[in-house]
């Protein structure tokens, strides 16, 4: 199944930037509207920035997408590592494309195992 989340990207704690796969954060209040959810876990997809009217602006982008865990509100994270892209987005409108299901989320024993596993799954997204 698809899934289409929609959301302003907002800070988050910049954890991606400093492995190396920086990432956008989307605020959660179209997922929190959405009848059907995707589970927690990691996707392949692509992204695309909006512009005021809601209109796609620039290439679309193939995109590594997390959802969840829980922050510290309660509420899943919606995060998407855009492959190739370096720019910031921060206040702008991003839609993410969920496309294919890749793994559940889970917590690593050390950053070096995260990395290797993040590899992995830019080569199943790259790959199509």
């Amino acid at each position: 199944m698809k899934y289409e989340i929609k959301g302003k990207v907002i800070k988050g704690d910049g954890y991606g930037k400093t492995i190396g796969f920086p990432t956008i954060n989307l605020d959660r209040i179209d997922f929190l509207s959405l009848k059907d959810k995707p589970e927690f876990g990691v996707y392949a997809g692509t992204a695309r920035f909006l512009d005021k009217a809601g209109l796609p602006t620039g290439a679309l982008a193939k995109a590594g997408i997390v959802i969840g865990p829980l922050d510290k509100k309660g509420l899943p994270k919606i995060e998407a590592h855009l492959i190739g892209y370096r720019g910031k987005a921060y206040g702008v409108k991003a839609v993410l494309e969920i496309n294919k299901y890749l793994r559940p989320f889970k917590k690593f024993k050390n950053e070096k195992e995260l990395i290797e596993q993040i590899k992995k799954d830019i080569l199943l997204i790259t790959r199509g």
